[in-house]
């Protein structure tokens, strides 16, 4: 259903305030991370898997809570899933007390960001069509690296001044408030299989399709460095100030983690723009293997000067986010209406669960080659977030037609 231009207007505001307030628990571990790691005494491999776990909650409810949006009223998933959100931060907030049960609660909480992301890029993209759905998918895209910097603020902030148990339950409002904003504000619309008996999520003919198979890969690789890279940004600058005293005085983490994270969203933004002009394949293409080549000079940079790893983690974030929108739009525009909530369950299902496994791996290279004092460690820690981002262009060129473009 096509809006006019107000109401269409209207309806991405609305949808990139709810999907802000969704996210305030999205990177509250990480922004605490040096904090519990020193408080629970958590190896590098233990504070991935906590990390980790919240995508993994995430790649285990999106199949159900994606793929139900096209039999169900999209509206019902998100509230349902603001709700799980905000039970996973709340519970946090009571009960962890280790990597066990900090790890159930993060996973209880990325459930719920399962059934708001993508069910909101639902709801967006049924309302919104014709040559400005592209941009609009942009700007619901890049409000998701908003939403970290609000929540990478909001932990900080809060933490230092409440202690960390009171930073995960101000978190555990805003998935609340994301839910009466879509609930309340959005007019209803028939699911696109309501009553039919076709099944609810095709994975065998979504990847038989090569342009569907192409853009899952394509964004597989890039949320194994977006969510290794933000999982463990916090504590990455905590290092570098760690090593030069004179950066005692410096900006702290976290609000430095945040001002990366906002500042790499233009990126998305424009990368989409630049994508229509010259192909959605040459530009994830390029964003790819730069940013796959600035993970290696990015990690080795800690030990030489704290200014320029930070500069150099601008840069990187930078690339990262480039082929963000260009995905994701890439995705909605090939995919037939009635299997738009298969085909981005299936596309969030690989790339989360990629997100599930790059913070684990990443804390397992940093354990294996030295520790988290050691400059070379995170060096090739940064190393193995590039890795995937190298081989990827070459499976989406190989697997996505170019007359699909």
């Amino acid at each position: 259903m096509a809006l006019t231009a107000l109401s269409a207007g209207r309806t991405v505001a609305l949808m990139c305030v709810a999907e802000a307030f969704s996210m305030l628990g999205f990177a509250t571990f990480p922004a605490l991370l040096p904090l519990m790691r020193d408080m629970w005494q958590l190896s590098g491999t233990e504070a991935g898997w906590i990390a980790g776990a919240y995508f993994g909650g995430y790649m285990l409810a999106v199949p159900l809570l994606s793929s139900l949006t096209d039999r169900l009223d999209a509206r019902r998933v998100y509230l349902g899933s603001s709700l799980l959100a905000a039970a996973g931060l709340g519970g946090f907030a009571v009960f962890a007390e280790g990597p066990l049960t900090a790890g159930l609660f993060q996973a209880v909480s990325g459930a719920g960001l399962a059934g708001t992301y993508m069910p909101g890029l639902r709801l967006l993209a049924d309302r919104i069509g014709g040559s400005r759905q592209s941009r609009y998918v942009a700007f619901y895209t890049s409000t998701f690296g908003i939403g970290t910097s609000a929540s990478l603020l909001l932990a900080g902030w809060s933490a230092d001044a409440f202690g960390w148990q009171a930073a995960f339950a101000l978190a555990a409002l805003g998935p609340m408030v994301a839910g009466t904003i879509v609930f309340g504000a959005l007019p209803a619309t028939p699911p696109a299989l309501a009553g039919t008996a076709e099944p609810a999520m095709p994975v065998a003919s979504l990847l038989a399709d090569r342009a569907v198979r192409g853009y899952v890969l394509g964004y597989a690789a890039h949320c194994w460095e977006l969510f290794g890279l933000r999982s463990w940004m916090v504590a990455f600058v905590a290092f570098c100030y760690a090593l030069d005293p004179a950066s005692a005085g410096a900006i702290a983490p976290a609000t430095v983690a945040a001002l990366i994270n906002l500042l790499g969203q233009p990126a998305s933004i424009l990368g989409n723009e630049v994508a229509v002009r010259i192909g959605r394949r040459r530009l994830i293409f390029a964003a790819m293997l730069a940013s796959a080549s600035l993970a290696w000079i990015t990690g080795f940079a800690g030990s030489l000067a704290w200014w320029l790893a930070l500069l150099l983690l601008v840069i990187y974030n930078t690339a990262v986010m480039a082929d963000s929108a260009a995905l994701t739009a890439g995705l909605v525009a090939i995919t037939p209406v009635a299997r738009r909530g298969a085909a981005m369950a299936l596309y969030s299902f690989l790339g989360f669960g990629a997100g599930f496994v790059s913070p684990l791996a990443f804390g397992a290279v940093l354990d294996a080659v030295g520790g988290k004092n050691d400059p070379a460690a995170w060096g090739l820690a940064f190393a193995s977030l590039g890795f995937f981002c190298a081989l990827a262009p070459l499976a989406l060129f190989r697997a996505t037609p170019a007359r699909r473009e």
